[in-house]
């Protein structure tokens, strides 16, 4: 989880990798409608991220069941899409937030070729980002950090339970 830009992708498609177990890309999951909306600058409402998050939250839990784990790139901005996510899925979810200096983010965006989420909205997603807090299962990571420290991270602390 995290603002566009911070690494989602590519840790989960690695991570996925490393526990050879299916990844899901939660932009994939948006509407057709929800992604014209940001390629064309504007933020997401609420009532545009609650069918979103449910669509993808049952994805999650119908291939963990299938397949006992399934990880998931998708920003969960708040604390209330975590949980919508979390109902939605009916199984249980660790969220890794990936986290740095908005400048970073921001320079990572610009070099994106591509991608519907403009630079421009960066902002209003640091503004909606709840950063998780300590009676959440979930784990804040420095999204500057090389991708295989951020790897090695995560297996530990989900291994841990």
């Amino acid at each position: 989880m995290g603002v566009s830009g911070t690494g989602k992708t590519t840790l989960s498609k690695q991570l996925g990798a490393q526990l050879d177990c299916p990844v899901l890309e939660g932009d994939a999951f948006h509407s057709a409608a929800n992604v014209a909306k940001m390629r064309d600058g504007h933020a997401l409402t609420d009532a545009d991220r609650w069918p979103w998050l449910d669509r993808l939250g049952v994805a999650i839990g119908e291939t963990a069941r299938e397949g006992g784990t399934a990880v998931a790139a998708c920003s969960a901005l708040r604390r209330a899409y975590r949980e919508r996510l979390r109902a939605a899925a009916g199984v249980p979810l660790y969220f890794v937030c990936l986290d740095t200096d908005a400048q970073e983010i921001a320079r990572r965006m610009s070099g994106r070729k591509d991608h519907y989420m403009p630079p421009s909205l960066l902002g209003s997603q640091l503004a909606t980002l709840e950063r998780p807090m300590a009676d959440e299962c979930a784990l804040t990571l420095d999204a500057g950090l090389p991708p295989e420290k951020l790897i090695a991270q995560t297996l530990a602390w989900v291994q841990r339970d």
